[in-house]
């Protein structure tokens, strides 16, 4: 049986020149004031930037660069100003007033006559104006007026919080007016946004800090993790607000780039103040100043090391997000790019002042003994950790089999996946917008809030000939007797362009909506045949299938630059060819998974009632992408670390079993902590209203809760144990020349 004990002394061989991390660490420990004033002039600039980041911040936006919705918006732009660059709709709505009555029509004249003299408004078309689409409802209490605004996305959402705040003015004496359509429920999900990412902090924080202190069993050493990552968020935030003058972010993003940033900052910074305890701990130097500056210098040297690899992988596989042509996706990987870039930042330069200034008291403000964990003051940890090494590596046939076969039946719901795009709308049901949603969607065309538009050109987005203007007549004439239509609103402008506004009888975010605009385009090919006039099909359900459509082509190629990226990254850093094969397939493995349960709860509806969430039959088609970029990184933190201190034992010992039982003993309680805090915060936001927060942020709770539990504590060591010493094999493997020092043998990360 392998053995896992700690001995207070031994020798270890070290490379003969002291590191680069552990002269940056000696550096920051001998200048940590000058440090820490930086850090506070730079952390007050960044707060400051957080109001302007939120009045920057918009809806997700899914169009496709050069796509065929993307073309037909410019046509439109172009030769079409009416219409403007988008329509919303004014709602009036009253439980015992009359349309037909003249106290009712006065309240929309006059609304309507004081929004056309408002600039940025193209067209106002009001409910008697004899418009082909029904805009009174039949019950004679509801009317809508088409209104059209132009202007840069900035100026429509001005614009549109300008018209809703007027609407709620003219709402009185039994009428409810309010605005609805892109724009204005784009700014009511920025508002709701912004306040579910506060509302996940408020829960996830205090939470995270509980778990600390159980963990390290002081209150100071607890807390400093947990500040340490809120000034990463501070400067998340920070660039994220220097990266908004050259991209678009949203709500999504700053929810994502949040809980990354947090997750990994408190994990980077609990793994360095960890070792920062034990190195205190074990360090024979009398003087307590150059004792802490030696504990902050090899901190930095072995895992600050570990974190910097973490992060470069974390950034290399958000990097891949970038060959699809969609804002989203460009957005996501800056943002959360920007988070974990901030959490290097800090743990590797604030965190290292902190832990020099505070020194030993690091431990202040120690738990009762009953509360205390195993060796909370730093040294190693062995007990169940240990005992439970043992008995993987004891029978690894049967833990690995049993691992995989619970990964694997986990993994089954993706089989059927169903992948769609949720517009968000039943999370807007308590905002004006979502108000007026709801009516129209109950008393009228759904599709009126986004209705699709094919427009009509001849050559080189040229006039129609008259030929080619015959043929679109008869082609909108037959769209009009669709029965999946409620309307079809032709137009034609002065350049002889022309344009059909479509209104669906279903919602624009409906897989039925979809399925129509895929219809449409099939019909509008043969229309386009043998000279007949270029017909694109545009409006956002046209957008949502161009999004579709890019991530279908895109994901394999994000797929395959993560994982050919992370095999070579991980190759130069564990120096072994077996181990990074190990860690992409476990990952894989691991991710499919988390997302076969976050199918089973969302599509199938599972947790409906639990999660507060209404099904719609399919999970958002960016799920699987996005999350697997994302968790392809972070899982490799967990595998960095517990390899990492492996690998360090073996370079010293030879034996591989020995190196495997210590590295899991030493490793294990800080991984499941660190794994605690980030299902924790990753989790909070299940919370959120909108579904793609809820879902993100369930499906990477899930994943590393598996990577931890499952991967590295069952499939990690039971995989080493089988291979042996095939994990070490690297071609031409030298070893650096070492000379001996006196240090501890049992470390922890």
């Amino acid at each position: 049986m392998t053995q896992v004990q700690a001995r207070p002394e031994r020798v270890e061989s070290v490379p003969e020149r002291p590191g680069a991390g552990h002269r940056w660490g000696a550096f920051v420990a001998a200048h940590w004031r000058l440090t820490l004033a930086v850090w506070a002039l730079l952390l007050a600039a960044c707060a400051v930037s957080v109001p302007a980041l939120e009045h920057r911040l918009r809806a997700p936006d899914f169009s496709v660069d050069a796509a065929e919705s993307a073309e037909a918006r410019k046509i439109i732009a172009r030769h079409f100003p009416a219409i403007g660059a988008e329509q919303d709709v004014i709602v009036f709505d009253s439980r015992d007033r009359r349309t037909d009555t003249a106290d009712y029509q006065a309240v929309v004249a006059s609304m309507l006559t004081e929004i056309r003299g408002i600039a940025g408004v193209s067209e106002v078309i009001g409910p008697f104006d004899g418009m082909p689409a029904k805009l009174v409802s039949d019950d004679k209490r509801t009317a809508i007026a088409i209104v059209g605004i132009k202007g840069a996305a900035d100026k429509r959402s001005a614009l549109a919080e300008d018209l809703a705040r007027r609407a709620a003015q003219r709402g009185s004496d039994g009428i409810w007016v309010g605005v609805s359509g892109h724009t204005p429920m784009e700014n009511d999900q920025v508002r709701i946004g912004v306040e579910d990412t506060t509302k996940a902090e408020l829960i996830g924080m205090p939470v995270a800090l509980l778990l600390l202190i159980l963990s390290m069993g002081a209150l100071v050493a607890a807390s400093v993790p947990v500040g340490v990552a809120l000034a990463g968020i501070a400067g998340a935030y920070g660039l994220i607000y220097l990266l908004s003058t050259l991209m678009h972010f949203d709500t999504l993003v700053l929810a994502v780039a949040t809980m990354i940033g947090t997750g990994v900052g408190i994990d980077y910074s609990m793994f360095l103040v960890s070792r920062f305890r034990e190195e205190l701990a074990q360090s024979a130097i009398g003087d307590i100043r150059a004792r802490t500056g030696h504990a902050v210098a090899v901190t930095m040297e072995t895992t600050g090391r570990n974190i910097l690899a973490s992060g470069l992988i974390v950034m290399i596989s958000l990097g891949a997000l970038f060959v699809v042509r969609v804002p989203i996706f460009r957005a996501i990987a800056g943002g959360v790019a920007a988070a974990v870039t901030a959490a290097l930042l800090v743990s590797l330069t604030l965190l290292p002042a902190v832990l020099a200034g505070l020194g030993p008291r690091i431990n202040s403000g120690a738990l009762p003994r009953k509360f205390l964990p195993p060796d909370a003051s730093g040294a190693a940890s062995g007990g169940i950790w240990a005992r439970w090494a043992e008995l993987v590596m004891r029978r690894p046939w049967l833990f690995a089999t049993a691992a995989l076969a619970l990964l694997l039946i986990s993994a089954a719901p993706l089989a059927g996946a169903k992948f769609g795009l949720d517009a968000g709308v039943a999370a807007l049901k308590d905002q004006p917008s979502g108000r007026a949603a709801q009516v129209i969607e109950q008393k009228f065309a759904s599709g009126l809030l986004a209705p699709v538009q094919v427009v009509a050109t001849g050559p080189v987005e040229g006039a129609l000939t008259a030929a080619q203007a015959e043929k679109f007549t008869a082609f909108t004439t037959k769209l009009q007797g669709d029965k999946r239509i409620s309307a079809v609103i032709p137009e034609t402008s002065d350049s002889g362009r022309r344009v059909a506004t479509v209104i669906l009888k279903v919602a624009f975010d409906a897989p039925e909506a979809t399925d129509l605009v895929k219809s449409l385009r099939a019909d509008a090919k043969s229309v386009s045949a043998d000279g007949g006039p270029t017909l694109r099909v545009g409006g956002e359900t046209a957008e949502y299938v161009d999004f579709s459509r890019e991530i279908g082509i895109k994901s394999p190629w994000v797929f395959g630059l993560v994982l050919a990226s992370s095999f070579v990254f991980l190759v130069i850093v564990f120096r072994s060819i077996l181990l990074p094969v190990e860690a992409i397939v476990m990952n894989l493995i691991a991710i499919a998974a988390a997302m076969g349960i976050t199918v089973a709860v969302f599509q199938w509806g599972l947790g409906e009632s639990l999660l507060d969430f209404q099904s719609r039959g399919f999970v958002q088609v960016f799920l699987p992408t996005v999350v697997f970029a994302v968790l392809f990184g972070l899982s490799m933190d967990y595998e960095v670390f517990l390899i990492g201190r492996i690998k360090e034992i073996f370079d010293i010992e030879g034996d591989n079993k020995r190196a495997v039982a210590a590295g899991l003993a030493h490793t294990a309680r800080p991984i499941t902590t660190a794994a605690a805090i980030m299902v924790v915060v990753f989790g909070s936001f299940v919370t959120a209203h909108m579904l793609e927060d809820k879902q993100i942020g369930f499906a990477l709770a899930v994943a590393v809760a598996i990577d931890a539990i499952i991967v590295r504590l069952m499939l990690v060591p039971a995989l080493m144990q089988i291979f042996g010493r095939w994990n070490w094999w690297y071609p031409r493997f030298k070893r650096p020349k070492t000379v001996a020092v006196n240090v501890r043998e049992s470390l922890t990360v």
